[in-house]
């Protein structure tokens, strides 16, 4: 057996690449991307006129491009604001209609809890 030549070890510098930004909206651009911006808060009636919008005819990509807004974040406030029209006057969000469905989910829950204690807890009839 021969002897093992001495293990070499070699550091090498780490080169930093890092594209600039406008380097990078030039590259995204050339893709057909549209650039991504800084995390902005919109108000809550931005989001709401942002839903009647659509509501009234203009598609999701349209908005998004005239008022700068992601696709993503439209989507979320049309699931959040949208109206619903039940019973002539009575307009429920799409919130509040998942609140309530959550609501309605608790309360079956509730029930069928009840029933089975019910049925554990009421004594056996002579006739059964």
């Amino acid at each position: 057996m021969g002897t093992n030549p001495p293990l070499l070890w070699t550091y090498t510098k780490k080169v930093d690449t890092r594209i600039t930004k406008k380097d990078n909206k030039s590259r995204q651009e050339r893709k057909g991307e549209e650039v991504s911006k800084p995390y902005q808060k919109y108000d809550e009636d931005f989001k709401k006129s942002i839903v009647i919008l659509y509501q009234n005819g203009r598609s999701q990509r349209e908005l998004s491009r005239e008022y700068g807004v992601s696709l993503s974040a439209i989507n979320h406030w049309i699931k959040t604001y949208a109206e619903v029209k039940i019973d002539g006057d009575t307009i429920l969000t799409a919130k509040q209609v998942k609140e309530l469905q959550k609501r309605n989910a608790m309360l079956e829950e509730e029930n069928l809890i009840l029933k089975k204690a019910i049925a554990i807890f009421t004594p056996a009839s002579k006739r059964d």
